[in-house]
């Protein structure tokens, strides 16, 4: 039997021959739906402007506008072209009055300014005083109709923008193949016009509408910063108050271990109750240093050093004249009693003021006081502007013009915590105050008389 020849193979295949005339289908039909659909809800433009005025610019301009072309294009239509008063009247106010909606319904607008055109240059057609005129758009109507394209712009997406440019250009071709003999045509060049229009107004919306966004980035970039910021200043308080409660879980502890020694004649159940409490401050302390290594940055260590207080500010304030900044201080003599939340955040809170008025107004005279009623223990940070320098007038440079309000947050965080209240703000006279009242309890009012003020400048 003679070989089987192999089977033949199909021809390549080709694209099908409709390919491009469906796409121009679908993308009529999505020119169409965009004409027919605004992409934005009736708000007026400049709607969330901040000022009334601004709010107020939309509405004056489109009433300004219906206002100028209407009078404008019926005495156009009336006199240039020949058309009677009431077809002119109608045409004109057709073709300006829905000027007045562009600053909300631009896209409305089109559907009824558009048509208006297209019967106007229909009715021109059978005039013969118009045979010489620009045509098929007349003057005013051409100039509203740039107007009405920078409006949707402003406003639709550019869909709806490729639609409105090419329906009068469609249109005024197919006047001209139905009149061919009318000069001036002006089709061309409201195509080449309006694109130019439609450009410009775009270029503006996408800038606008990049410098919201970032203006939304930059509020949710402050709040991210400013929760950080809480979030770090809370770990280090929580850091700081291990170290001062875990100083007394120890003396407890201590003194729980010791007291069957330094105790004569406890009994048993006074010697198991002294146990139990001894291991139950070890048990307290260990679930806190869990919690502390948990709470640490990773790769970082604690603070070994005893954490600072109210006997620290008058070293505290010293260093800073060192420093070039003059202060004074205020202090009581003898303040006893003062709970370690308060003493550390007391402390900190000064050094903190201090540092912001380094940074912020170098030079600057400043006055830190520490008083007590009892009841509550005032910390109280005031500094003047700065110092000039030299000859000039004109104060020290800052070292810092704008802050990260990190100070800020650190002093509102540890006040609240400890239940007090923190005042902050600028002086009428270019200064700054910064007043934190912390609460004490009963027992920790001053065992002796406030000292005379203590002033460690060095004039």
């Amino acid at each position: 039997m003679p070989p089987s020849s192999p089977p033949p193979s199909p021809p390549p295949a080709r694209p099908p021959a409709d390919g491009l005339p469906r796409a121009a289908l679908r993308n009529l039909r999505e020119i169409g739906h965009a004409l027919s659909h605004p992409s934005h809800p009736p708000t007026p433009l400049l709607s969330g402007a901040p000022k009334p005025w601004q709010r107020l610019l939309p509405y004056v301009v489109v009433v300004a506008l219906a206002a100028v072309f209407i009078p404008v294009t019926i005495t156009v239509l009336k006199h240039e072209y020949g058309l009677s008063g009431g077809i002119a009247g109608a045409l004109g106010v057709a073709q300006a009055a829905p000027l007045l909606m562009l600053a909300h319904r631009p896209l409305e607008a089109w559907w009824i300014i558009f048509p208006a055109d297209v019967l106007g240059a229909i009715v021109l057609l059978v005039q013969d005083s118009a045979q010489n005129s620009a045509w098929p758009w007349t003057p005013p109507g051409f100039v509203s109709y740039l107007f009405l394209l920078l409006a949707l712009s402003l406003r639709e997406r550019r869909r709806t923008l490729i639609g409105v440019w090419l329906a009068p250009g469609v249109a005024g071709f197919v006047l001209y193949l139905v009149s061919s003999d009318r000069g001036d045509n002006n089709s061309i060049l409201l195509m080449i016009l309006g694109a130019v229009v439609l450009v410009i107004g775009t270029a503006v919306r996408e800038r606008g509408d990049a410098q919201r966004l970032l203006a939304e980035q930059e509020t949710i970039n402050e709040a991210e910063r400013a929760q950080r910021t809480l979030l770090e200043e809370r770990t280090r308080i929580a850091r700081e108050l291990h170290d001062v409660v875990a100083h007394h879980m120890s003396v407890i502890t201590v003194q729980a271990d010791s007291a069957p020694y330094r105790l004569q004649g406890l009994s048993d159940e006074a010697r198991e109750e002294f146990g139990s409490i001894a291991a139950s401050a070890r048990e307290s302390l260990t679930e806190m240093r869990r919690l502390l290594t948990v709470l640490r940055s990773e790769g970082t260590e604690g603070e070994r050093a005893p954490q600072p207080g109210l006997d620290r500010v008058q070293q505290l304030v010293e260093a800073t004249v060192r420093a070039g900044l003059p202060a004074e201080l205020s202090l009581p003599a003898g303040l006893k009693g003062v709970p370690p939340a308060v003493d550390l955040s007391a402390y900190r809170i000064v050094q903190e003021a201090l540092a912001n008025v380094m940074r912020h107004a170098p030079g600057a005279r400043t006055r830190v006081s520490i008083s007590s009623d009892g009841a509550h223990l005032t910390v109280l940070v005031v500094n003047d502007p700065p110092e000039p320098t030299g000859s000039s007038l004109a104060p020290r440079t800052p070292v810092e013009t704008t802050g990260t309000g990190h100070g800020l947050v650190g002093m509102r965080e540890r006040v609240r915590l400890t239940g007090g209240t923190l005042d902050t703000g600028p002086l009428p006279d270019g200064g700054f105050r910064v007043a934190a009242r912390l609460p004490l309890p009963p027992a920790s009012a001053p065992s002796a008389s406030l000292v005379p003020p203590s002033n460690p400048e060095h004039s």
